[in-house]
């Protein structure tokens, strides 16, 4: 277990058995832990007592609290033990259980967040519940333990109002959640034509989307809203994508001004690259130190896009630094990706990440200590705690501020304090390996060597996804998450989609088919686990589970792509390449039951319009002809790749294969010449084939 743990001497748990680092955390707690199944909940039943239910990961820092001050203590234990069925999930391995009642967090107390606590009936439904809990009153909030003595008493004299009370809350969840994912508009497929057809009303959520964003952008340090502010890639990548289709200025410079600070900020580890979880105030400074895959992955694609757009080279160094972070940091030694490094080490929260002037100048003497101190704003007093986060925060454009030679200096400095790091105590690490954010991580290595040409990315990328198919994959259906060489958990609809995806881009960096006809049979897998019979939205969970109280249809981008957002996107690029109508329907089913969202709350699908831009825009067909290992092709792969493009299929034919894949687009199209050759369509109009790169640069550079 790489994670800190949370242990008291001479106490072990059923956790002990879990592959789960979050909950092997508390296996040593003097608390009577279960995993959630049946055996909990079969006790809870058989002996008429309530559920108390904890859900965290492991690198959350107040579920780090919360456990030191109350889950190791034995007075506070002891009435957990006597008065509950004590029940501890890690939300990244069971994401379904903690969607539910997070809603019902936020539905009783206004809020959420982690780590959830919920007490339920032995039948799973909450009558009470918070989030973090003080051992004693405290922080504005009750003690832990008298909220226990509390509740025990309760249910002991007046269960039966207690269950009706539950009942009533489980009703409301479920509504909510039903509400959150409606099946579709109530306009009929007559009125669509009236108005534009599903296409138009897409492009006006879109549009309206973008207004939102412009109109809430915090103009002077970028960022949409007040603190704290989580890292909006969605919602920087939907406006780039509004700028190349429309060349407005407005959000263009919305998304700039918020890559710009978040770069420049504590946001981002200047010293080691990579981003962590959200920033506490609004200027991007003082971070919640842990790093999450996800984000990383997120922001690695936004500033790689964001490169192609506009040749900037602070862009091309995050991305660059965020990937480099990743294969440094974060590589399990199967091929996957672990899924998060901690906030915490030695018991601070930051600890590994702040620096003191005096340290710097020990390492880097004096000279060199002062100009970096100087650069990176380290005063004696620092900026937090004490000591300094750094940042250039107060630049407006910090390389266009820096001379070659004072560039270099900087880059070597920053290389001898990494090393000069490593000799610290390391925050744990969450060694699972995830297939959702696993999927998300493929996909930004696939950007990375696409935008930048590093042969390391594209080798990262194909790496992990021969481990999933492998390790990851058993008879055709996901599993959740591994571990140790242990995969169990069946996968959820994120899963199954995020794979979908990165199988695609993984086609479209090796033109190998067998990544093609994996993601063809992925989304056949996908789409017969988790509808539920009704046209639209897929279901997070597959068909036949049955320890869950409301099954949900998730629509709602969070910090992750939503797992319909992520599926519609898959859809809507396998009907492309493939030239097959269902791929699309099933694509804009997603789409028809996210229209009422999106119209009423379009800053909460950022993810899911970018997909819906796709679906309404011209779509662009670029099929490149040649032998695979043909310098020339992979040139004119290369101006494809560097160049931004949306709503893009990308489809490659070597004349050696014995089988060509089946795909429309292959109808007729041979090299021109005998040299590679690409064909390129846009909107329904084909242009005669090229073979030099120089021409198909500038006829795609045309699209939009």
């Amino acid at each position: 277990m790489s994670a800190t743990s949370e242990a008291v001497p001479g106490f072990t748990n059923r956790l002990v058995h879990s592959n789960s680092p979050y909950l092997l955390q508390h296996a040593h707690n003097p608390v009577d832990w279960y995993a959630w199944g049946d055996e909990a909940r079969d006790r809870a039943h058989r002996e008429g007592k309530p559920i108390f239910l904890s859900i965290g990961y492991s690198a959350c820092h107040w579920c780090h609290v919360m456990a030191h001050e109350s889950f190791e203590n034995e007075r506070i234990a002891e009435i957990l033990n006597r008065d509950f069925i004590c029940i501890k999930v890690d939300r990244e391995e069971r994401p379904d259980i903690d969607e539910i009642y997070m809603r019902a967090v936020q539905l009783t107390t206004g809020s959420g967040g982690w780590p959830l606590s919920a007490w339920l009936t032995p039948d799973l439904k909450p009558f009470y519940l918070g989030t973090y809990f003080p051992p004693a009153d405290g922080l504005g909030r009750p003690g832990f333990g008298r909220v226990l003595q509390h509740l025990a008493t309760f249910w002991k004299e007046d269960r039966a109002k207690v269950e009706a009370n539950a009942e009533r809350l489980a009703t409301a969840m479920r509504q909510s959640l039903e509400g959150d994912t409606p099946i579709g508009p109530t306009l009929d497929a007559a009125e669509w034509a009236v108005d534009g057809g599903l296409e138009g009303a897409l492009r006006e959520a879109v549009s309206n989307a973008k207004q939102a964003l412009v109109a809430s952008l915090d103009s002077k340090w970028g960022g949409f809203g007040e603190a704290p502010k989580f890292p909006p890639s969605g919602a920087i990548r939907l406006l780039l994508r509004d700028y190349y289709r429309t060349g407005d200025e407005a959000a263009l410079e919305a998304a700039a001004l918020t890559l710009d600070r978040m770069a420049y900020g504590g946001l981002f580890d200047q010293i080691g690259g990579g981003f962590h979880r959200y920033a506490v105030d609004n200027v991007w400074l003082v971070p919640h130190f842990e790093k999450m895959l996800y984000d990383n992955a997120l922001l690695a694609v936004a500033y790689a896009e964001a490169f192609q757009l506009t040749d900037n080279p602070l862009y091309q160094r995050i991305a660059t630094a965020t990937l480099d972070y990743v294969l440094r940091e974060m590589v399990d030694c199967s091929g996957g990706f672990h899924a998060a490094e901690d906030a915490d080490s030695e018991g601070h929260e930051g600890k590994y990440y702040v620096w003191s002037i005096d340290e710097v100048e020990q390492v880097l003497g004096k000279t060199d200590g002062r100009f970096f101190a100087a650069h990176y704003g380290m005063t004696r007093r620092g900026n937090f705690e004490g000591h300094n986060i750094l940042n250039v925060s107060e630049r407006e454009h910090e390389d266009a501020a820096l001379s070659q030679k004072d560039a270099a200096r900087i880059a070597r400095l920053k290389q001898e304090l990494r090393k000069h790091r490593h000799t610290r105590t390391h925050p744990g690490r969450d060694d699972k390996v995830l297939a959702a954010w696993n999927g998300l991580m493929i996909t930004a290595f696939a950007k990375g060597y696409q935008a930048f040409g590093d042969p390391r990315y594209r080798a990262a990328a194909l790496r992990t996804g021969k481990f999933l198919r492998a390790g990851m994959l058993r008879n055709g259906k996901v599993l959740r998450s591994y571990r140790n060489g242990v995969a169990d958990i069946p996968g959820y609809l994120d899963d199954y989609a995020a794979l979908g995806n990165a199988w695609l881009d993984l086609y479209e960096i090796s033109f190998d088919a067998v990544w093609l006809e994996a993601a063809e049979n992925l989304m056949e897998s996908l789409h017969g686990q988790f509808q539920d019979g009704e046209q639209g939205a897929y279901c997070y969970t597959a068909e036949g589970q049955d320890d869950l109280i409301a099954r949900t249809k998730p629509l709602t981008d969070s910090q992750v792509p939503a797992g319909n957002t992520l599926a519609a996107h898959a859809l809507l690029r396998l009907g492309g390449i493939l030239g097959k109508a269902v791929y699309r329907e099933r694509a804009a089913g997603i789409m028809r039951a996210a229209l009422p969202l999106a119209a009423q709350h379009p800053r909460a699908l950022p993810h899911m319009l970018l997909v819906m831009d796709a679906f309404a825009a011209p779509q662009t067909e670029i099929l490149f002809v040649g032998p695979r290992e043909d310098p020339h092709l992979q040139a004119l792969c290369n101006v494809a790749y560097r160049q931004y493009g949306a709503a893009r299929v990308i489809f490659a034919h070597d004349p050696g294969d014995a089988t060509p894949t089946d795909s429309p687009l292959l109808a007729g199209r041979t090299m021109v010449d005998g040299k590679s050759t690409v064909f390129l369509c846009h909107d329904a109009i084909c242009r005669k084939p090229m073979t030099s790169t120089n021409e198909f640069a500038t006829v795609l550079g045309a699209f939009k």
